[in-house]
């Protein structure tokens, strides 16, 4: 494993320890499986998102896009993937990314996977959570223009029908968080 590989790994534990995510082992698991989390979110939805231009530069510039989200089980419900498609409202900008979110039955929590289709590849690490009263949160520690910053994901009472997500940046390990990505969903009519 190379160092910044054990760096990242090392920072990503912290972060997950600072912001009361601790891993744990199957013996200490709680008894809610969270094996299903995601069932409200399968299905084709479309997709109202505001993406801050510039995080963590103290800009305000948001850029919304519409499109659409196509979610699907793999792995007899351990596993699913989305297709997610978006234009931003004058057409000059598009994102294209495949989303993989594994199933841990040991520690029932989720990784969550990005791939970049702009890009070819995977994007890591995963940001791993669970969710807990109707709340989703995962975190991880990237790497973000020369420093390592924690990434939360966090979805917000989910239906059948409508969901909400959020992706924010904590530059400080946890003590403020910059929401840059805020996704609606809704089924189609």
């Amino acid at each position: 494993m190379t160092t910044s590989r054990l760096i990242a790994l090392a920072c990503a534990t912290a972060a997950t320890a600072l912001a009361g995510v601790t891993p744990t082992r199957a013996q200490d698991a709680p008894a809610r499986d969270g094996l299903h989390d995601f069932d409200f979110a399968m299905g084709r939805w479309n997709v109202r998102l505001r993406k801050l231009q510039h995080p963590l530069a103290g800009a305000h510039d948001w850029v919304e896009y519409t499109g659409t989200s196509v979610m699907h089980k793999l792995w007899d419900e351990r596993a699913n993937t989305e297709e997610f498609a978006v234009t931003s409202a004058d057409g000059t900008q598009h994102i294209e990314a495949q989303t993989l979110r594994l199933y841990d039955p040991g520690t029932q929590r989720w990784s969550i996977w990005l791939a970049d289709a702009a890009h070819g590849r995977l994007s890591g690490p995963p940001t791993v959570g669970a969710f807990h009263d109707g709340r989703g949160e995962f975190l991880d520690a990237e790497e973000w223009q020369g420093r390592t910053i924690l990434v939360r994901y966090v979805w917000t009472q989910p239906t059948p029908t409508a969901a909400h997500m959020e992706q924010s940046f904590s530059p400080d390990w946890g003590r403020s968080w910059e929401v840059n990505w805020i996704c609606d969903l809704a089924r189609p009519a």
